[in-house]
């Protein structure tokens, strides 16, 4: 059933308030916080590639306080073992039998701290928890609950000992962007609260993660017109085509800009997704999957002017072509 007008207004009135909430101790970074929002409705993940100290930590901790879910941390190392992430099968002597011991993936919203500092094989134990929902053991299958979140960070400056994300690991993050530093009178706030080291602890929960759940497959029911479905195909169709990406935009990168669509419609209070909600989204979710030709990389050019020469090349529907 499509998202009602009623139903779109109650969205947006609490989506309001988990941004608000959230910003109460991330000061400074609304627009960051809505991203992140904007990502868990809709079901996906998100790429933080920032320095240390900005404030990643703080924002996953947020989150899960105010949907009244679980956090958990994991710093990355190249010793750390896909069983650390995942969990692990062990024998239990006592019950003569074998029992799985959950992993930090069980968690609503999981921090992966500088997961680019594992090994391959350790990035990869998050490929199918992170696309299916589920980890399987022994053959066996073990579902992580709604909702589930990971937040990856990486540190752009510091490249000594770390391994770059492959183009598949990169393709199950929804959205890719940064935090940065608070300005001048955000950090004068932050220092002075300093006393307090875990400001989310002070967070209420806003709702329950079984809201959360609802709210997820409300967005999911936002109604997207053929003509913006055919201008997210194309915008992906046009990267494809750029002279500077040797590997575009794939389906699943498409899909993954619908979806975060319907979520940021449905945040605004509308039942119906505009070209502004993909033009919008369209750097963060998609800049990111685009690999650059190598010479093309070396002249300076990136994903997101890539992204940006699509968007203003490519025709974005009349509005009276789009509403429900």
């Amino acid at each position: 059933m499509p998202l009602s007008q009623p139903q779109a207004e109650w969205f947006a009135a609490t989506f309001k308030k988990l941004v608000d909430t959230v910003g109460g101790v991330v000061l400074g970074k609304e627009d960051i916080i809505t991203l992140a929002f904007i990502t868990m409705l809709a079901e996906g993940h998100l790429l933080l590639e920032d320095a240390p100290g900005t404030g990643k930590t703080q924002l996953a901790k947020s989150m899960a306080a105010t949907v009244q879910g679980s956090h958990k941390r994991i710093q990355f190392t190249p010793d750390l073992l896909p069983s650390d992430v995942t969990g692990v099968t062990v024998y239990d002597q006592q019950k003569n039998e074998f029992s799985f011991h959950k992993g930090a993936v069980f968690a609503s919203i999981l921090l992966a701290d500088e997961i680019n500092r594992a090994s391959p094989k350790t990035q990869s134990a998050l490929l199918e928890v992170m696309e299916e929902g589920r980890v399987t053991a022994e053959g066996e299958s073990h579902e992580v609950d709604r909702p589930f979140m990971v937040i990856a960070t990486q540190n752009p400056v510091e490249q000594a000992g770390t391994y770059r994300l492959p183009e598949a690991q990169l393709d199950r993050f929804l959205m890719k962007t940064s935090i940065g530093y608070p300005g001048v009178v955000q950090t004068i706030d932050i220092l002075a609260g300093a006393a307090n080291r875990d400001a989310s602890a002070r967070i209420s929960p806003v709702i329950t993660t079984n809201a959360i759940a609802e709210m997820i497959d409300l967005a999911g029911t936002v109604h997207v017109a053929p003509a913006v479905l055919q201008y997210i195909a194309e915008l992906a169709d046009h990267t494809r085509g750029n002279k500077d990406a040797r590997l575009g935009v794939s389906v699943r990168g498409a899909m993954a800009l619908a979806r975060a669509a319907k979520a940021r419609a449905a945040s605004r209070g509308r039942n119906y997704v505009l070209p502004d909600d993909v033009e919008d989204l369209a750097r963060p979710v998609l800049a990111h999957r685009i690999v650059l030709d190598p010479e093309a990389e070396f002249n300076g050019v990136s994903g997101e002017d890539i992204v940006d020469k699509a968007i203003a090349e490519v025709s974005a529907p009349q509005e009276r072509e789009v509403s429900a």
